[in-house]
């Protein structure tokens, strides 16, 4: 009787690690939701590849500006001589 019990138990601890084993992730089952969801969030207009009016919004001159602002980021800018301390003899006191 009492080995009857502990098989049965043991069949059934070990039928529930193998279900568990199979069954989805929590990571497998929401991959790639964040990205997807992060995507529409930041569609501002989903139809604005239909419409053929003119886009609006900066000027020409501020248009300008902005670019020449960002192409002048990218240029290599001349490094400033900086303060280079040498200490040596750390520790030798004379």
């Amino acid at each position: 009787m009492r080995v009857t019990i502990v098989i049965i138990t043991i069949m059934s601890f070990t039928a529930v690690l193998l279900v568990s084993c199979a069954a989805p992730t929590r990571v497998e089952t929401d991959y790639g939701t964040s990205y997807k969801l992060q995507i529409v969030n930041q569609t501002a207009n989903p139809e604005a590849g239909k419409s053929q009016a003119p886009v609006e919004g900066l000027d020409g001159q501020a248009a300008a500006n902005t670019m020449t602002k960002y192409r002048k980021e990218f240029e290599r800018q001349e490094k400033a001589p900086s303060n280079v301390s040498n200490i040596s003899n750390v520790g030798n006191s004379k």
